[in-house]
Parts: C-alpha cells; sequence; structure tokens
C-alpha cells in the first residue's frame, strides 16, 4: 500500500491521532501527514501511507486555504477557543471596516508566531515554554497571503466574524485574525478553523478517520504522480526505466520535460523532476544537474 490519502479531521483529534488510525486500518508503520492541525481545528489533513512518507516534503510546502470564525473583542493567550482569556473590550465593527482593512494583509506580510506553537527556542517548543509561564521573544517570519475574503460577520459587541484565507506555508491563521483586530482597535481570537485545502488537495470527498478499514483505506489512496503535479515530469520506458528504478544517473537527451500542471511550493528545488513510467506511476523525483539526471528519492516497485 502506498500513496495519499485526503482525511477530514474531526474537532477534537490531534493530528497524530489521524496518523494512528490509518497505521491500524492499513498495519502499516510508515505512516506521516502533511502540515498539524491543532486539536480545535477540522478539516484536511493530507496523510502519506508507505514509502510516499518520503515525499512529504513536496505537499508540506504547498499553499493552504482554510475557513476560520474569529470572536472579535476577546482575546486569549492561545490567540484560539482552547486558550485562557487575557483581555475583553467590545468591538463593534462594520463588515465594511472590516473588509477596508483588509488589503492591508494580503501579499507578502510578516507575521510574529504564537507562543503556543512548535516552533523552537533553544531546544523547546514555543507551547512548552508557555506553559511553564513563559514569554519569549519571537522574531516575525514572512507569509504571503494569495486570498482574503469576509464570508460574514454578526452583528453586536462581541462580533464573529467568518473569513477564507488561502495562504503559504507556514502562516498562522489565529494570528492573522488578532493582527487584523489590532488594526481595527481590539483583539481577537478563533472559535472555529477548517482547512479545506493542501496543493491540488481539497476536503470535498475526504475520508472520515473515525470509521476506516483497509478496504476504505485503499478505496481512498491516491497515486503520488497525481500529488506530485507540481513538479515537471517526464515518461520513461525500458533500460531508462530500469536505470532510474536501479537509482542510477539518466541522461535527459531525448526525454521530453511536460511543464508543472501548478506552481511549486516555495521549497521545492526548481530543477526536481518526476521520473513517470509508461502507465503514468510515479518512480521517483529526480534533478536535474547539467547534463545529467540524477536521483533524489526512488521509490520501490
Amino acid at each position: 500500500m502506498i500513496g495519499f490519502v485526503s482525511v477530514d479531521k474531526p474537532k477534537g483529534w490531534t493530528s497524530h491521532d489521524v496518523v494512528a488510525s490509518i497505521r491500524r486500518a492499513s498495519a502499516i508503520r510508515k505512516v506521516g501527514h502533511a502540515g498539524t492541525l491543532d486539536p480545535m481545528a477540522t478539516g484536511l489533513l493530507v496523510v502519506a501511507v508507505g514509502p510516499a512518507t518520503r515525499l512529504l516534503r513536496y505537499v508540506q510546502g504547498a499553499d493552504k486555504e482554510y475557513v476560520a470564525v474569529a470572536r472579535l473583542g476577546v482575546a486569549t493567550d492561545s490567540l484560539d477557543a482552547d486558550g485562557r482569556v487575557v483581555s475583553e473590550a467590545p468591538l463593534p465593527v462594520t463588515r465594511a471596516e472590516v473588509e477596508a482593512a483588509l488589503p492591508g494583509f494580503r501579499g507578502a506580510i510578516e507575521q510574529v508566531p504564537p507562543m503556543v506553537s512548535a516552533l523552537k527556542r533553544d531546544g523547546k517548543r514555543l507551547y512548552e515554554l508557555a506553559r511553564e509561564g513563559k514569554e519569549v521573544e519571537r522574531e516575525p517570519r514572512p507569509v504571503t497571503i494569495h486570498a482574503l475574503e469576509v464570508i460574514e460577520i454578526t452583528d453586536g459587541s462581541f462580533p464573529e466574524l467568518t473569513f477564507r484565507v488561502a495562504c503559504s506555508k507556514g502562516t498562522y491563521v489565529r494570528t492573522l485574525a488578532d493582527d487584523l483586530a489590532r488594526s481595527l482597535g481590539g483583539r481577537a481570537h478563533l472559535i472555529a478553523l477548517r482547512r479545506t485545502r493542501i496543493g491540488t488537495m481539497t476536503v470535498q470527498g475526504a475520508i472520515d478517520p473515525t470509521d476506516l478499514t483497509s478496504a476504505s483505506l485503499e478505496g481512498a489512496l491516491v497515486e503520488p504522480a497525481e500529488v506530485l503535479d507540481m513538479l515537471p515530469h517526464v515518461v520513461v520506458v525500458g533500460p531508462t526505466a530500469e536505470r532510474v528504478l536501479s537509482g542510477r544517473p539518466v541522461d535527459p537527451e531525448g526525454l521530453e520535460v511536460v511543464p508543472a500542471r501548478v506552481s511549486p511550493p516555495g521549497d521545492a528545488h526548481p530543477d526536481d523532476v518526476a521520473i513517470l513510467d509508461g502507465n503514468g506511476r510515479l518512480l521517483a523525483v529526480y534533478r536535474s544537474s547539467g547534463t545529467r539526471l540524477l536521483p533524489r528519492i526512488v521509490l520501490p516497485v
């Protein structure tokens, strides 16, 4: 069993809970996921099974899309509903006021990561330091907001703002919500977050991890070649395919490079090429190096 599966993570589950469910259903130990979701969050978790785990770097770097709900006027220490309230002041803004502030948060921006995050400082996760009651200086990090729009906002002193965001890897949606509220004169925290897309994979049709069987999992597996459509590819047959399967360099002369369907993630090497066989099955990822293609990841037959 090898491939990727889209899972609709339920609220209250950790990303590790999802991986454990896949391991039980598949009886395969080698399982990993692309992009952690907090227990409060729901939605798309892309899980790799078997040797496909070696390809997770390409999925992890892909753009992501979320639908979030923020309560304006109330801040928590974690910037989400699982945290402790640290400030509360009415913020009765209108939809027009929110939309007028959005352009300042589109495109290339910088974010200060929240203390309750998995980033490390001096060998410790920030959330571990937060549990000890410590707060440390965090450097702003560049991220890109590709799309940001209001879906709806309720009336009242503490409105609930529902918004959609498409963003680069490393974006903290809860920080985005709080920064937006700060620009409006107050604070905010997330009360709901749902991831709907990673790269070209969406939550539509994603499987429920609470009721998995080996058969239902196998039926949901997506071929690695479909997921790596952010890479250009070449098709090889015969002796060239045999060279690829044995991890030997390949002469690209005579091979047609087909451009990627979508833009590659920021951390993909610009010279990476997917190598497919005549049936469209992914054999390996190679890297173009002058006059040769050199092996980077070779999958087992």
